[in-house]
């Protein structure tokens, strides 16, 4: 399972794919093609016959935010889509959190404590489902562009996925 921030305006708002149309959609589906959790050919568009293999994409947030940036209101009010689609996905050995706010409202769904589980890309965490939660900056061009996030680091994270759920 992947959790992402919320659906990007020319992104998944516009297409009804995640990622789908926007730069982050760029790195996250050739890494997602890499080790083999989607199959076919990304082309931005959700009838590009691209197929997810052994992954679901979820997000914090269901609607886009104002400025891409939702508030604790939001989240909250939009935490019960995210609690259902755990609730339904009961074979889920690992989740990857794209930035804190994904990190962090997946935390609640289970009533962890924030502060025992911190946020850092690369961290992992287990959960009281017994899968592994494990962190990654978000795949946003910002995060790129400046290099706090690099394809390497990010493809490590996928890498480390597909260990845990073989």
């Amino acid at each position: 399972m992947i959790v992402g921030l919320a659906p990007g305006l020319r992104g998944a708002n516009r297409t009804g794919r995640p990622f789908t149309g926007d730069w982050a959609g760029d790195l996250l589906y050739q890494t997602l093609v890499k080790f083999g959790f989607a199959k076919g050919q990304y082309g931005q568009s959700s009838d590009d016959g691209l197929e997810l293999i052994d992954a679901i994409i979820v997000n914090a947030v269901r609607c886009v935010p104002p400025e891409n940036k939702p508030v604790g209101a939001e989240i909250n009010a939009c935490r019960p889509f995210l609690t259902a689609t755990v609730k339904d996905c009961t074979d889920v050995k690992c989740v990857v959190a794209l930035g804190g706010i994904a990190h962090n409202s997946f935390l609640t769904v289970f009533g962890v404590k924030k502060k025992d589980h911190p946020f850092g890309h690369g961290n992992e965490h287990a959960l009281p489902n017994g899968a592994t939660l494990v962190d990654s900056y978000h795949c946003s061009r910002y995060n790129t562009n400046t290099g706090r996030l690099t394809e390497e680091m990010f493809e490590s994270i996928f890498e480390r996925a597909r260990e845990i759920i073989g």
